[in-house]
């Protein structure tokens, strides 16, 4: 049985919850993608990437954060640009959003297929991806409190993956093999290797979407942000620092378990260790993925509950409080996307996604400081217009560098964003025309 999408979501969320889907929503991106980074720039190139794109996001996290207490609602980053810019500036924010999410899922799907590959040659990377979706799926249908402690232990068990990794792998780092190469594409390699600095903390920001079933919000929502950032940060430059420092780092460029081939030549393929720790490495894919499953879901939910989508995708069921057709369809999206898509392809259209909804995200901040100067906000950035200004400046030379590194993947992007925007203006004159 389901209401109508009127019902009100769930409160189950604590604050040791917000930090296990913070990082969890971002922790897969220490375990494959940055990589290609190195193919475009090198390491010291994609090092100075890094260090642009975590300034960027620690930031943004800040700014954001002020957004997220003041309106906690489900639509995230929709329901600020249609607070502060009107139904058009949340249909942008709305689809960038999606764009973001929902493709992200499908990379880590194949990124899960290929760590179980390279476990076991035989298993089909194409169809263990689909398996977990239909997996992860169920146990979001299950209710929120249930995902939340599911990406809890499996972020914690990441976390600590990725520690024993960096002890097992630090002391065989040579800055030789860092330098070597090391800004192959000279400074312009930098801008090339943006968008897979960002995938080191990319959907970050889903804990958003969450936003409508946490306990006590201005308290807590904070709390989990900047633990969470710090979290990733010190992880995320470690992990690429010390990965860069074992070999030649052009063996990794282009793989998608670059940890476990990392492993692999420090212990060798056939040790024991190697083994356990492909297959431990799935923690982190997986909580990465249900954390994503979580904020896709919730985004396609508060479209429809605000008419940019079917109505009868807001529709939650009536005993779990779960927008459950909204988990439904955003799986078979991603399924879609996962059968057709390259994992840097998939990396690249997400991360664009992220990028122009950053940048529509701290337009709105500055717009509804001046708009709605009494809006209650539980948390205000430290530093403003200082730190707004930092982000929504370092996302726009993000925003132009992909574009003009991946022109045809951008046009997909921009071409997809015209067709939603041309679909909503026809739907609000039939409405008009009828009386609606």
């Amino acid at each position: 049985m389901a209401e109508a999408h009127t019902s009100s979501l769930k409160k189950a969320i604590r604050p040791i919850h917000l930090w296990a889907i913070s990082v969890g929503l971002v922790i897969s991106g220490e375990y494959f993608g940055w990589n290609y980074g190195w193919g475009v720039a090198g390491t010291i190139g994609f090092l100075l990437a890094t260090i642009i794109i975590t300034i960027l996001y620690i930031t943004f996290i800040f700014s954001f954060t002020e957004l997220t207490t003041a309106i906690p609602q489900a639509g995230g980053p929709f329901s600020y640009a249609q607070r502060a810019l009107g139904p058009i500036g949340g249909l942008i924010a709305g689809y960038a959003t999606l764009i973001e999410f929902l493709l992200a899922t499908p990379a880590i799907a194949l990124a899960l297929g290929n760590y179980l590959h390279f476990l076991h040659p035989a298993i089909p990377v194409l169809w263990s991806g689909i398996a977990v979706y239909v997996l992860l799926t169920a146990i979001n249908l299950l209710g929120i409190k249930e995902s939340a402690s599911f990406t809890l232990l499996f972020t914690l068990l990441a976390v600590v993956e990725l520690l024993v990794y960096l002890g097992i792998v630090a002391p065989h780092f040579q800055a030789a093999n860092f330098l070597k190469d090391a800004l192959p594409f000279g400074y312009s390699g930098i801008f090339a290797a943006l968008p897979f600095a960002i995938w080191l903390y990319v959907c970050i920001e889903g804990v958003a979407m969450v936003a409508e079933e946490v306990k006590n919000p201005a308290r807590n929502i904070p709390i989990g942000y900047i633990s969470g950032i710090l979290t990733l940060v010190i992880l995320a430059i470690a992990v690429m620092v010390f990965t860069g420092g074992i070999t030649n780092w052009q063996r990794l460029s282009a793989i998608d378990y670059p940890l476990p081939e990392a492993i692999g030549i420090v212990l060798g393929k056939d040790n024991s260790i190697t083994k356990i720790f492909a297959g431990i490495g799935l923690f982190g894919l997986i909580a990465s993925f249900n954390g994503i499953i979580i904020s896709y879901s919730r985004q396609i939910f508060a479209l429809a509950r605000e008419g940019y989508l079917p109505v009868i995708l807001a529709v939650i069921s009536r005993k779990r409080q779960t927008p459950y057709m909204a988990l439904i369809i955003g799986a078979l999206a991603g399924m879609v996307a996962l059968v057709v898509g390259r994992t840097d392809q998939l990396v690249i259209l997400s991360v664009l996604g992220a990028i122009v909804m950053y940048v529509i995200s701290m337009v709105s901040l500055f717009v509804l400081r001046k708009k709605e100067p009494q809006l209650e906000r539980p948390f205000k950035v430290p530093f403003y217009p200082l730190f707004p200004i930092i982000a929504l400046g370092l996302s726009i030379v993000s925003l132009v560098a992909i574009i003009y590194y991946n022109f045809w993947l951008s046009i997909i992007f921009f071409m997809g964003l015209l067709v939603v925007w041309l679909s909503y203006i026809l739907v609000q004159k039939q409405k008009v025309k009828y009386g609606l």
